[in-house]
């Protein structure tokens, strides 16, 4: 169980570039001037997330199924981060 994936959602920002959410984890959000920023930006978001939440012996949520995401106005896309790493 070291490698953990999640659905985000990348919403395009007016200003340019891509803000993130993880329907999942609420409070970890992230942006990035351009999609590949913006992934990098948002598997170092959920990794800074997850190792917080081992740290403070905090449940881990379970990943929702793609099925029961609404990605309202964004793009559904999944993100993989290892904790082993």
């Amino acid at each position: 169980m070291n490698r953990l994936f999640y659905p985000a959602v990348f919403h395009k920002a007016e200003e340019g570039g891509f803000w993130v959410t993880f329907p999942d984890i609420p409070e970890c959000m992230t942006q990035g001037d351009n999609m590949q920023e913006a992934y990098k930006m948002a598997v170092d978001a959920l990794g800074l997330s997850l190792t917080s939440m081992e740290a403070e012996k905090e449940e881990i949520p379970k990943a929702s199924s793609l099925d029961n995401v609404d990605p309202e106005d964004g793009i559904l896309v999944i993100v993989e981060f290892d904790m082993a790493e």
